[in-house]
């Protein structure tokens, strides 16, 4: 997308319903007291998760960040809610048994076919008081960042709809439920972390859906039609990995020196 379009587009989504400037503040303010609703999320005893070596540390604050992943997983077209839960079940375990970690690592995962699972334990909870459930997903930042994993491997394939819809629902949700700046806490896993995580397409898509969150907020619904579109006109910088993941369920650094698992 050129620079100028992108200009233009920022400057549209920044408008008001009656064309009047709105500046950009917190998410309370966003949209007159009503911001979105918390989307349908299958919560842990639905996609059958063991129980955690330990529980969650929650910490009574904010995160600071809404970390964007990938799974580092094949583009299946298994768009099923059993394969979600199954897909759950299987980061769960390589987790636990092979980084011998206390529970999943994220604190939410978004399948190809658009279902949102609660990932790490005392996630809900803590979103619902405004408090951080402490996961293992972005090396030295864990305690101020919610991560979300999102089912696939995006170095020159676009996420499908399904997936991006729901991630605008839920990065919109938390970013209403924390008061966060999505222009400022939405970010890639490589931009805190050493990583090539979330891939070098779905991280072009950023922008995008920090826009796109802002526009929920104010109260306008996502249009996929519109950002199928939209897609066509993006730029493509060079392929840099190739597409089939080199370790499954391997985005990058999850532990830092600070972090417990």
């Amino acid at each position: 997308m050129p620079l100028d379009r992108r200009h233009a587009l920022t400057l549209g989504f920044s408008l008001g319903l009656a064309g009047a400037a709105v500046p950009l503040l917190g998410a309370g303010t966003a949209a007159a007291g009503v911001g979105p609703i918390r989307p349908r999320i299958h919560e842990r005893l639905e996609w059958e998760a063991r129980d955690p070596r330990e529980i969650a540390t929650v910490v009574r604050r904010a995160p600071e960040f809404i970390v964007i992943h990938h799974t580092a997983t094949s583009n299946t077209m298994d768009d099923t809610l059993e394969h979600a839960y199954r897909l759950s079940r299987a980061i769960q375990k390589h987790h636990m048994r092979r980084n011998r970690w206390d529970d999943i690592g994220e604190q939410f995962t978004v399948s190809r076919g658009g279902h949102i699972m609660e990932g790490r334990n005392r996630t809900l909870y803590a979103v619902s008081r405004r408090m951080h459930a402490v996961g293992a997903h972005t090396a030295d930042h864990n305690r101020s960042a919610i991560g979300i994993e999102n089912e696939g491997t995006y170095a020159r394939t676009g996420p499908p709809l399904a997936l991006l819809g729901s991630l605008v629902k839920l990065t919109a949700w938390l970013c209403e439920q924390y008061e966060l700046n999505p222009y400022e806490a939405i970010v890639g896993h490589r931009d805190l972390n050493n990583t090539r995580c979330p891939g070098d397409y779905l991280y072009e898509l950023l922008p995008e859906l920090r826009e796109r969150v802002w526009h929920r907020m104010l109260g306008r619904r996502f249009d996929p039609a519109a950002w199928e579109l939209e897609q066509q006109s993006f730029p493509r910088r060079g392929v840099l990995f190739a597409e089939r993941p080199e370790r499954v369920f391997d985005h990058g650094p999850a532990l830092g020196v600070s972090d417990s698992p």
